[in-house]
């Protein structure tokens, strides 16, 4: 009889005798039938199942033995999680399930409505370029990204589901107003252990929750290599014209990806299942700036795209270099990422991560007092509502500038002769067709662009109405 009584067969579970048999302790109560025999489907056809939810336990009996110590192999190195409970993994005393007598109806419905699929389907390698397979087989995964506090990246994305096996390719995009990525592993075996690993999991503390799900999709179709795709195995394909990068025909109708991803950070090391700084550090060294020119208000509006800036200080004995402290790490390592190696006042700027906890304020009549500055309380602050959009609005330095907050009355010329007499020179204009608050105005280079945003983010238009100025992803 079954009885659960199998035990640990040596100190390593796969220093046990091989059986068709596997058994499965620390199962949660609530588990369904499908989800057992999911953790089994990569490997193979699977011939029976017992589950014995009063001992947390349960029995899988695989078509051959081969897929059995294939799954017991693959396994002992990265234990599957379910319902956020790890299973452990090892061979049955028994050679055979024998399960006859025994109420054990639902698993047995389970089991054919499962294999019914795989038959209907073929099985999962048969799926070719482009093909559909049945879910749960399929070595694609659809990705949502839920509560997007902070832009997840598809650098983020590899570095978190590398993890769980090989990455192949990726492809981001925006649908339904929602962050989506479509991510292919080497084979259904790391899908299925990614999807049981981090499933609900967030990437940051309270934000960015995953929500993995199988595709249809047997492969990924990729294009381009750049901030929106990637094929990790072929390294010669084009950026592209178009942030493009998914075969229309292959992800049912998905619009070219946009959003989130817009940029390509250096993001930080992956420790468990949620993303982390090392120290956690929110305060930047910004060096290499121009004594001349620089000044705590500017750094202020350039880091600012980035991140709620609290406090900036200038060195009194080192006018070059500049503390900038933000609002928390991720911010921090936004601003690093996009701003180190930019040029500000004519020098190529390095940001780095300060050893410095906070910025102090100077204390009364101190000298210097004009060079820290205290923003704790600017209404300037683009981040402060938890979830704004202009989190999905974040993008590296770039020649062409979004506009927004623009009053009806103010035209195309205004605007261009505003930025013509700071100095800016003005190579394309364009109103959004939809709404004309907005704009994109492309200007002669990053530098300038970078320039612009900093002296005339906040211009006043009049009408109550101030100029908000960011960059864009896009071109005119």
């Amino acid at each position: 009889p079954v009885d659960g009584s199998d035990r640990l067969c040596g100190s390593e579970r796969a220093q046990c005798v091989p059986s068709r048999v596997l058994h499965l302790r620390k199962i949660p109560l609530e588990v369904s039938e499908g989800e057992v025999v999911a953790l089994a489907l990569p490997f193979g056809k699977v011939s029976n199942l017992l589950i014995l939810k009063a001992k947390s336990q349960a029995f899988l009996e695989m078509a051959s033995e081969e897929a059995a110590i294939t799954m017991v192999n693959y396994y002992t190195t990265a234990p599957p999680t379910v319902r956020n409970q790890p299973i452990y993994i090892q061979f049955s005393n028994h050679r055979e399930l024998k399960t006859d007598n025994l109420p054990n109806q639902r698993a047995q419905a389970a089991l054919q409505a499962v294999n019914a699929a795989a038959v209907h389907s073929g099985n999962m390698t048969s799926g070719g370029e482009g093909g559909l397979l049945p879910l749960g087989q399929s070595p694609v995964l659809r990705i949502i990204v839920e509560n997007l506090f902070y832009p997840v990246s598809l650098e983020v994305l590899h570095q978190i589901f590398s993890k769980c096996g090989s990455v192949l390719r990726i492809i981001t995009f925006t649908r339904n107003n929602q962050f989506q990525a479509l991510l292919q592993f080497s084979d259904a075996v790391h899908a299925t252990h990614a999807k049981a690993t981090l499933d609900g999991q967030n990437i940051y503390n309270g934000c960015c929750t995953l929500r993995v799900d199988f595709s249809k999709l047997a492969t990924l179709n990729v294009k381009y290599n750049n901030d929106k795709s990637r094929d990790f195995t072929r390294l010669d394909l084009p950026s592209g014209e178009q942030p493009g990068g998914v075969d229309p025909t292959l992800a049912f109708g998905i619009i070219s990806p946009y959003g989130a991803a817009g940029f390509t950070p250096t993001f930080h090391q992956h420790t468990g299942l949620s993303m982390s700084l090392p120290g956690g550090q929110s305060v930047l060294l910004v060096s290499n700036l121009n004594t001349e020119s620089i000044s705590p208000h500017s750094l202020f509006i350039l880091f600012g795209v980035y991140g709620d800036v609290q406090r900036v200080k200038i060195l009194f004995n080192k006018k070059e270099n500049a503390l900038v402290q933000m609002t928390d790490a991720t911010q921090a390592q936004l601003a690093m990422s996009h701003l180190n190696g930019q040029r500000l006042h004519g020098n190529v700027i390095r940001v780095t991560v300060s050893r410095h906890p906070a910025v102090r304020l100077p204390g009364a009549g101190l000298e210097g007092g004009g060079l820290t500055r205290d923003f704790a309380g600017s209404a300037l602050h683009r981040f402060k509502k938890p979830g704004s959009k202009n989190f999905q609005n974040i993008f590296p330095p770039s020649g062409t500038l979004h506009l927004s907050n623009i009053p009806p009355q103010v035209s195309e010329e205004v605007l261009k002769d505003l930025f013509s007499s700071r100095g800016f020179t003005v190579r394309a204009f364009k109103f959004f067709l939809k709404d004309r608050k907005m704009a994109l105005i492309q200007l002669a280079s990053v530098d300038e662009a970078i320039q612009a945003l900093i002296d005339l983010h906040n211009h006043d238009l009049g009408d109550q109405h101030h100029l908000r100025v960011s960059f864009s992803k896009s071109t005119i």
